[in-house]
């Protein structure tokens, strides 16, 4: 693994709600930066408007994105979702995706309740920031 997800003692266990509180990369890693992901086909629709088929669609766009560097989730130190009408039902199936994908040691994350999105159809979007040593 290229980096340390660490959780310090002094702060609530965060992987239960699918984040880790600091994720540390080794000097002279590269760096890969996805923009946000989207729930979409590989013509740009949106797939369904059902919110957890947008999340598991816009991990598996993350995916391929990653892969096109040689890279997978294990390389993702950070993520940053944004949510349409945030609520705690959305949180859970968010938090279920990144355990299936992560398990023990998912990377830091930010959770952005956010107004709207590019179009409204879109309901969920997540960007990434991956290492490589």
């Amino acid at each position: 693994m290229p980096h340390l997800a660490l959780n310090p003692a002094d702060l609530h266990d965060p992987t239960a709600f699918g984040y880790s509180h600091t994720v540390r990369i080794p000097a002279g890693s590269e760096l890969v930066f996805v923009s946000g992901q989207y729930g979409s086909k590989r013509d740009g629709a949106v797939i369904s408007a059902a919110f957890a088929e947008q999340v598991d669609r816009a991990f598996a766009n993350l995916g391929v994105a990653l892969a096109a560097h040689g890279l997978d989730s294990s390389h993702v130190v950070q993520l940053r979702t944004y949510v349409v009408g945030l609520d705690f039902d959305k949180l859970g199936v968010i938090a279920r995706t990144i355990a299936a994908r992560w398990q023990a040691e998912p990377p830091a994350q930010t959770v952005l309740g956010v107004a709207s999105l590019a179009t409204p159809e879109i309901h969920f979007e997540v960007e990434a920031i991956a290492a490589r040593s």
